[in-house]
């Protein structure tokens, strides 16, 4: 799959938040790469840093100090209307909350990334179709989130990651609401997902959920202590 590609490297990351005149210290010198089709895990208890170190690698966030390269371009060098199509094109999102607009349909709530990627209306319904198909929800396009199961509406939000062939999709707990039977349907997804060459970082603290991955990244107090 040409695996040793490098897509995502971050380099001694840092990263403070002041609270008044505290210095939060979230992360102390983080270093990790991704590479083409990698499953990594995040763990690590709350405030272990792990949402953090994701906000950054997403390019939500800026580390207070550190590198970080996209594709070997320094991200800090980028103007903020190019790092909001890089989140929008590079990047894929999978929230636990789901995230779904409630008044649109399945397909329409697809579609959003590709709205704002400037692509043909009847493009996007296509792509869209296609994806929510792959996700096993041909059945369910024209339905709102208030008439899917928690796990329908999950698939939704990962056809949404998929439809603009991102490098990278991010999965913060995807199965953080769901139960387990349906939970294990979701990361049965995500293996597939991973076999047909997608790469992607999930944030965990469920040590079954992990173990799906290739790579786990074992964060404690803003540091990597098993990689």
């Amino acid at each position: 799959m040409g695996s040793s590609v490098t897509i995502c490297r971050a380099i001694d990351i840092h990263k403070t938040y002041w609270r008044g005149k505290v210095a939060v210290e979230a992360l102390k010198g983080v270093s990790v790469d991704i590479v083409v089709n990698d499953y990594i895990s995040i763990m690590g208890a709350s405030g272990s840093g792990k949402s953090t170190l994701v906000h950054i690698l997403s390019c939500l966030d800026t580390p207070t100090k550190g590198e970080y390269f996209l594709e070997d371009k320094l991200v800090s060098k980028y103007t903020d209307q190019e790092l909001a199509q890089v989140r929008n094109r590079f990047f894929g999102f999978v929230f636990q909350s789901f995230s779904l607009l409630p008044r649109l349909t399945a397909l329409d709530n697809v579609a959003l990334p590709l709205i704002y990627s400037n692509i043909k209306k009847n493009e996007r319904v296509e792509r869209s179709r296609a994806i929510l198909d792959k996700v096993g929800l041909a059945d369910r396009m024209y339905h709102r989130p208030n008439e899917m199961s928690g796990g329908e509406c999950q698939r939704v939000a990962i056809a949404r990651a998929l439809v603009n062939d991102p490098k990278v999709i991010f999965a913060d707990e995807p199965t953080g609401n769901l139960d387990s039977r349906t939970g294990t349907e979701i990361m049965e997804l995500f293996d597939r997902l991973v076999e047909e060459g997608n790469t992607v970082v999930m944030v965990t603290h469920d040590v079954t959920i992990a173990d799906h991955a290739k790579q786990i990244v074992q964060l404690k107090d803003g540091t990597i202590v098993h990689d």
